[in-house]
């Protein structure tokens, strides 16, 4: 029996009208990468740099409870924005989309460093989160997947590692402002996210077709576009399900993980500064294991990296129950920043791979929403978890468990075949 899923053509071609050159797409892996940093203020570790300022701010008279529940809700109803830009994306394109989704994204912050009130406080959070972690999360990634449909793996991994670096930056930044009050802070922070806005307007272009008679014509990328998947089709392959449910188990644990890790060590045995030098470790290991990623998705199938990754995730999860020393902390640390640096690569990568460019803000976006979701409710889980039992350990064996049935699922679903226009849709 055929394990190929069967759809019916769907023709794409591009105009030919504008030429689309090979080299501009590499300036389009830094656009992205610019786009994404931009998601901060609607991302946990972005808000986490204000969130001790907005505790003791006397207009919202916050708890740490209170507040925590605004973000649960913030994040599960600012996941819908994935859709809905997913859309316009392939309607409208690149350009218009992501001026349009960064824009708001800035007016919001700067207008959430305004608000007095709590429901203010819970709007302005929801739409960060929707228009940052949500709409321009799924804008950054399409960039990418758009101009590059052939051997997208390596293109992703550089885009991986610039936008770590852009995060750090970030980072340190907000470190240097530590002491600013947070509504100054804010609005600087969202008038930065208006000014890129204008910038990366001016240089974003949609991919088209270069003329027929050129050179880059002849080139593998500009070779006849190969059929698109729609959403409902993708949707009927094994593969979409096994991968987005695979990825967003990692963004869930990722999330729960990076939130409790240093309550997680300190179970342990182990002091503040093994935690801190295990975040520097982590983000050193994360950026390599992309450019790995990228490497190995030129020659390996995305079903056996995607099972390589839960595996090593999988053992990564009982090693952190059986942490003894400092050095066990840094194997743990490695084994598992490598496995998150393959799946995050492989999250950008293998939706245009599989399913082609034409439907692709779509399809990316309901992946995107799955793992917002899922990483919205990590923190809850590994917080139930330490509140009735006492310990980390049980999840932590049960996600081992659940990580390894997924690698073996990956290894095991086969994947979709796509061909040229000229042949179809296998």
């Amino acid at each position: 029996m055929s394990t190929e899923t069967r759809i019916p053509p769907q023709p794409e071609s591009l105009p030919a009208s504008v030429s689309g050159f090979s080299g501009y797409r590499w300036l389009m892996v830094v656009v992205a990468a610019v786009a994404m940093v931009a998601t901060l203020p609607g991302r946990t570790h972005g808000l986490g740099m204000i969130t001790e300022r907005l505790l003791n701010d006397p207009d919202f008279q916050l708890t740490r409870a209170s507040y925590g529940m605004i973000n649960l809700w913030a994040t599960l109803l600012g996941a819908l924005f994935c859709l809905g830009v997913g859309q316009c994306i392939d309607r409208y394109g690149i350009r218009l989309t992501l001026t349009v989704v960064m824009g708001l994204l800035g007016a919001v912050v700067v207008g959430m460093s305004t608000v007095t009130s709590v429901w203010l406080l819970f709007l302005a959070i929801m739409l960060t989160r929707g228009f940052g972690q949500s709409a321009l999360s799924v804008v950054s990634i399409t960039i990418v997947g758009k101009w590059f449909d052939k051997q997208v793996s390596l293109p992703m991994a550089i885009y991986s590692v610039l936008m770590s670096v852009g995060f750090i930056a970030a980072a340190l930044l907000g470190r240097e402002c530590a002491d600013l009050n947070w509504r100054v802070f804010w609005s600087g922070t969202g008038w930065i996210i208006l000014g890129a806005t204008v910038v990366l307007a001016l240089i974003t272009r949609d991919r088209q077709a270069p003329p027929a008679d050129s050179a880059e014509s002849r080139s593998p990328e500009n070779q006849p576009e190969q059929q698109s998947y729609t959403l409902r089709q993708a949707m009927r392959t094994p593969a979409f399900w096994v991968f987005a449910s695979g990825i967003s188990l990692y963004g869930m644990i990722v999330s729960g993980i990076s939130l409790f890790n240093e309550s997680i060590l300190a179970d342990q045995g182990f002091s503040k500064e093994v935690y801190y030098n295990s975040l520097a470790l982590g983000t050193g290991v994360g950026m390599l294991s992309n450019l790995l990623a990228g490497a190995l998705g030129l020659k390996w199938s995305f079903n056996r990296l995607l099972a390589l990754s839960l595996f090593m995730l999988s053992g990564s999860m009982i090693w952190l129950t059986r942490l003894k020393t400092s050095g066990d902390v840094a194997g743990y640390v490695i084994v598992s920043a490598s496995a998150g640096g393959i799946l995050t690569v492989m999250f950008f990568s293998v939706w245009p791979a599989l399913y082609g460019r034409k439907h692709l803000g779509r399809i990316q976006g309901l992946a995107q929403m799955m793992t917002v979701l899922a990483s919205a409710l990590g923190p809850l889980v590994f917080a139930q978890c330490k509140t009735l039992t006492g310990s980390y350990h049980p999840l932590l064996y049960l996600l081992a468990a659940c990580l390894f049935c997924a690698a073996v699922i990956g290894w095991l679903t086969p994947l979709p075949q796509i061909k040229s226009s000229s042949t179809g849709v296998s």
